[in-house]
């Protein structure tokens, strides 16, 4: 059946109406905008320290150097407590139990003469008066290894909170140099973004030691220093023609 002119012409209309639509749409404008980080870095006096202390004893039998070790590290845990006094927080950090090998030249299945009992406890203090006597108290008790030192903040927050402010006026104040310099003002901010601000702790090593109670007659001197702590922010403000 043939259709009418006037309906063909219809139906074209109605096929193409849909494309009409679509080169009608204008496309939204553009957002002129510029991105800038602001890096801030604050230093904190630390009011925390993590001392890590460790009995290590040698036998042939695994259960007398097991034993062996917790009779000394009694005797440690006993003076740090009584160094530290009631502020102070123990905790076990590591433990281990291993063989000791005797390696041959001419090769082979090494031999087993003893084992090694390894216990270190970590001692956290907010009085940092009392490091070195701590320390001094655990060797003369029979602590023989001092891993290590790590001075923190109880506060971390109020110090992230200033770092972060600091880092966000430095990039809004550098947003509005630039804009100021292309003649252009800042209208809003669009996005903030920040990584989280990163506390960095001081750590004082102590590969070795005292091997002796007269030794241990100077206190051992041990300085916090201090703690960085950094963090950035980037702002990407929309910004317009400067108002005249």
């Amino acid at each position: 059946m043939k259709l009418p002119c006037a309906a063909l012409l219809i139906a074209s209309a109605a096929l193409a109406a849909p494309v009409w639509a679509q080169a009608a749409v204008v496309p939204a404008a553009t957002l002129s905008s510029i991105r800038v980080t602001g890096d801030a870095r604050v230093s904190a006096k630390p009011d925390r320290v993590q001392i890590d202390l460790g009995v290590q004893t040698q036998a042939q039998l695994s259960q007398d150097a097991a034993a062996a070790n917790a009779r000394q590290l009694e005797a440690v845990l006993a003076a740090v407590r009584k160094a530290a006094g009631s502020g102070a927080q123990l905790k076990t950090a590591s433990y281990s139990l291993s063989p000791n090998y005797q390696y041959h030249s001419s090769g082979g299945e090494p031999t087993i003469t003893g084992y090694t009992a390894l216990n270190v406890v970590q001692v956290q203090l907010d009085d940092l008066a009392r490091i070195g006597d701590v320390i001094d108290a655990a060797t003369r008790a029979g602590a023989n290894r001092v891993q290590g030192i790590q001075f923190t903040l109880r506060d971390q927050d109020t110090v992230r909170a200033q770092a972060l402010r600091e880092a966000a006026n430095r990039a809004h104040a550098d947003a509005e140099v630039l804009a100021g310099a292309l003649n252009l003002r800042i209208l809003r901010v669009l996005t903030v973004e920040e990584s989280s601000p990163q506390i960095v702790p001081v750590r004082a090593h102590m590969a070795v030691a005292r091997a002796s109670a007269s030794a241990a007659e100077v206190p051992t001197p041990v300085e916090a220093g201090t703690l960085d702590v950094s963090a950035n922010v980037t702002l990407t403000v929309e910004v317009g023609p400067a108002a005249h």
